[in-house]
């Protein structure tokens, strides 16, 4: 009996760690639609560089079923949950699973990427303003980088490469425009 995919909703799996290909497997087995994205990475051993396919989203494979019939999903070897808000699963949209499954499919090369809201602290890793830490906003479709002088209250927005930037994390040293001292004339 094959599962109807049509009418269904996108659900993100959590599943074991490393296990993403052996729980598609079975899931594709099962008759459901599958969406693993993966990209490929150059590994070394001490004897060969080999190239292998990794997950983009480690721990976690993509799967179009319906809701109310899940437990033959949650029963599938290595799949831990659906993904959801606690024990509430949520759909993924359609377009964000429709943008993945392009960008597999143009087979540009791609890798995971640290998640960056707008709103979130960033630090500028490349190009003339490396090493600043600012916030990133969103103007016009254009991400900008806005640095802060908290003396005098004021902010400066500049526009940014995405590729750029990254999360903060805490134990890095940095330079912000907050941060530098003010000299007097």
């Amino acid at each position: 009996m094959k599962p109807e995919t049509s009418t269904h909703s996108w659900f993100a799996l959590q599943t074991r760690s490393r296990y993403e290909h052996f729980a598609a497997a079975h899931l594709r087995s099962k008759g459901y639609e599958l969406f693993l994205p993966v990209y490929t990475c150059r590994r070394r051993w001490s004897d060969r560089i080999k190239e292998v396919e990794l997950p983009l989203f480690p721990g976690y494979v993509f799967c179009k079923f319906d809701l109310l019939n899940r437990l033959p999903i949650l029963v599938t070897p290595g799949v831990i949950q659906v993904v959801g808000n606690g024990k509430n699963p949520l759909p993924i949209d359609d377009a964000e699973v429709a943008a993945l499954q392009a960008v597999v499919q143009s087979e540009l090369p791609r890798q995971p990427w640290p998640f960056l809201q707008v709103g979130q602290k960033v630090r500028i890793a490349y190009g003339p303003l490396c090493g600043f830490e600012g916030i990133l906003v969103n103007v016009k479709g254009n991400h900008r980088l806005v640095l802060s002088v908290g003396l005098l209250r004021r902010s400066v927005a500049v526009e940014v490469d995405s590729a750029w930037v990254s999360p903060i994390s805490s134990n890095l040293p940095h330079r912000s425009g907050a941060n530098v001292p003010l000299q007097a004339s």
